[in-house]
């Protein structure tokens, strides 16, 4: 299986190393025939408007929304979480996402870069202790569909806030993973996501 991870701004390096410390090969990708090559992909967090705006500019939006509608498995962690959103609250002007999970996410819902966070949250699908997790100017869900599962959540000012989803082959977080040093989300990624590649067309 060859995993690709988005590179055009954001921390994609520091999802490599999270795969490399599970013996799975990943490739920066930011071509379109290196993006065609892939049998899954990771958004990374970063900018989500920034990271939209390069696809658009460099003609890779359209390929990466249409290979998630076929069915590509796909992670995004936070700026990726708003990227497969079908539905974006407090959205710069003119945002536009890949889609792909009935969701609809506010942006900078946690607040702004100095209401940065750590807390555990238990993860369904992930054993062991609590996750560290890491909110930087994160996004959380505001609503979702019936066929959205809600893995975590955070609870703020007595609401319960989704901030791990999974549609099908679509895995989101709110949280950074890739800098928190455990890698389980992301061998969730591809021992569970992934898992039914052999049967995909």
């Amino acid at each position: 299986m060859k995993v690709g991870v988005l590179a055009l701004q954001g921390d994609f390096r520091e999802h490599i190393a999270a795969l490399a410390s599970l013996d799975i090969a990943a490739y920066e990708v930011r071509s379109a025939a290196e993006i065609s090559s892939v049998d899954a992909l990771i958004l990374p967090g970063g900018e989500s408007t920034t990271i939209a705006k390069l696809a658009r500019s460099f003609d890779l939006f359209d390929l990466i929304k249409g290979r998630i509608a076929a069915g590509l498995p796909v992670y995004g962690s936070c700026a990726g979480m708003i990227l497969l959103a079908d539905r974006v609250l407090d959205s710069a002007l003119g945002q536009e996402t890949f889609g792909g999970i009935d969701m609809t996410v506010r942006r900078n819902a946690f607040g702004r870069q100095v209401d940065s966070f750590e807390t555990e949250l238990e993860m369904l699908g992930i054993p062991g202790p609590a996750i560290k997790t890491i909110f930087i100017r994160a996004p959380w869900v505001e609503q979702y569909g019936a066929v959205v599962s809600v893995l975590a959540s955070v609870e703020i000012g007595g609401f319960s806030h989704p901030v791990a989803v999974r549609q099908g082959n679509l895995l989101a977080t709110s949280f950074h993973p890739e800098i928190s040093g455990d890698n389980r989300i992301h061998k969730f990624f591809v021992d569970e996501v992934c898992s039914d590649l052999s049967s995909r067309t």
